[in-house]
């Protein structure tokens, strides 16, 4: 059985001098806390803080990374009880389960996720052999007795992978049950809501006149007005703010902002409770909302995430059998310069108002985020998500922006996992590479040691914990 891959100068550049100064960059940075400004692990696993099932509930079946990667394969996703929504029967047998991810092991070579398991495996959960097909059922088993140990329950976990604070992504109508529990809890971890109100402002979309109901519901505000509409969002977010949010979270397929009078917009929300809305209605009711979302940020103070270029559910026959989230998203070419000039002109100048963009579109890091960043004081660059967060992801996207808005008008990194051992592998992958990155502009003699010192820990911990305001 072959040792784990992990060396202690992984992700470095071959040359030698270049790699010197990235182990020196990175060693200064390596033990910084973690700051989670976005990410989808659910609360109640650490309101709870019961032990983890089994190994393939924690690292399989939360992962679409990873399960994604064996069903191009052919592997169906319920040979891996992924969960359906239609009763199609899955795979109930854990081990059955855990031999087929072992036998495949192999495809995750030189992937982002490969990199993340092999940290999982031997930093987490002390395994020094290479997983196979041979060794599953051995790694499986030690992996279960581990999960029974007081030292691996998630709340040990979070504080042995030095987690400062942990944003959640909740919908804009949830109770937040878990992030109470776990305030009232007495434990001192940090765990916050994020606030995500998609489901409210795309009002074409199935579903949307009960989730409006659950959102009079929460709020105490009977909706029967776009004014008492806006009101019972304002009181959400007044809400999430006191449980500790400290910002909302939009999926946008396209940035396109625009500003509809009151009257208009009074005039789209009535023929949408009535059922009449049409597409055009639905683009523009969202255009509007992102503006209405940004004017309370300004006030209310909660950082704006737009994450945009993907289309979702690409995968029509994995949608209606296993539902969102199920690894069928995929980037779009998207424009921003025009599609957020509105947003930009009324508030993108306001220092009260921070915005933070994604992309899964590269090819607008350098044409239009960079420039856009490197101007507006409220606009930050969020960094290399989703298929990006990888080491040339991440160095691809450091490439194209630094030279245009530098890297203070970016926000750090956030692993943004629904796999909760993921998350210092993915810290730890994003400040290597992000070291090695500044290593080269060292030994180009384009930034000094110092300022390399000062870049590497605020790409690390510093510029997260202010942009997010934590």
């Amino acid at each position: 059985m072959g040792k784990s891959p992990l060396h202690a100068m992984r992700y470095f550049d071959p040359g030698p001098g270049v790699r010197k100064i990235a182990a020196e960059l990175y060693e200064s940075v390596k033990k910084l806390p973690i700051i989670s400004p976005h990410g989808h692990v659910e609360p109640w696993i650490l309101a709870e803080n019961k032990p983890f099932p089994d190994p393939v509930e924690l690292i399989i079946t939360r992962d679409h990374y990873l399960f994604t990667m064996l069903y191009s394969r052919g592997i169906p996703l319920e040979s891996l009880g992924i969960p359906t929504r239609d009763g199609t029967p899955v795979e109930p047998d854990p081990r059955k389960i855990w031999q087929t991810f072992a036998d495949h092991y192999y495809l995750f070579s030189g992937t982002p996720t490969g990199a993340w398991l092999s940290y999982e495996f031997s930093e987490v959960f002390g395994i020094s052999e290479k997983l196979s097909g041979k060794n599953a059922m051995l790694i499986y088993d030690q992996l279960t007795e581990k999960l029974q140990r007081p030292e691996f329950l998630p709340r040990a976990l979070y504080e042995q992978f030095n987690i400062e604070v942990l944003s959640t992504t909740d919908r804009a109508t949830d109770s937040l049950e878990h992030h109470r529990a776990i305030l009232d809890s007495g434990w001192n971890g940090r765990v916050i809501p994020g606030f995500r109100p998609d489901s409210l402002i795309h009002i074409t979309r199935e579903g949307w006149k009960q989730e409006l109901d659950a959102l009079s519901a929460v709020s105490g505000v009977e909706i029967n007005s776009y004014k008492s509409f806006l009101h019972a969002i304002e009181e959400r977010r007044t809400f999430f703010k006191s449980m500790g949010a400290t910002s909302t979270d939009h999926d946008v397929f396209n940035p396109f902002t625009h500003q509809l009078t009151a009257a208009e917009a009074e005039d789209i929300f009535l023929r949408a409770l009535h059922g009449r809305a049409t597409g055009e209605d639905g683009d523009l009711f969202h255009a509007h909302m992102l503006m209405e979302m940004a004017r309370m940020s300004v006030e209310d103070g909660l950082v704006m995430q737009i994450h945009c270029g993907v289309l979702r559910n690409h995968n029509k026959v994995l949608f209606d059998r296993f539902g969102p989230d199920a690894g069928s998203d995929f980037p779009v070419q998207t424009e921003f310069t025009k599609n957020l000039q509105e947003l930009l002109n009324r508030f993108g100048n306001d220092r009260r108002f921070t915005l933070i963009v994604f992309t899964l579109d590269e090819s607008t890091y350098s044409r239009e985020l960079a420039p856009l960043a490197g101007h507006y004081p409220a606009m930050k660059l969020g960094p290399a998500w989703w298929f990006n967060d990888s080491i040339e992801g991440i160095t691809r996207f450091r490439r194209q922006v630094t030279e245009t808005a530098g890297i203070y008008n970016t926000v750090g990194f956030n692993d943004d996992t629904r796999a909760f051992p993921s998350i210092p592998a993915r810290h730890d992958l994003s400040r290597r590479v992000d070291s090695n990155f500044l290593a080269g502009m060292v030994a180009r003699h384009m930034i000094d040691m110092s300022d390399a010192r000062n870049m590497s820990r605020a790409l690390a911990y510093d510029l997260a914990k202010k942009s997010y305001k934590l």
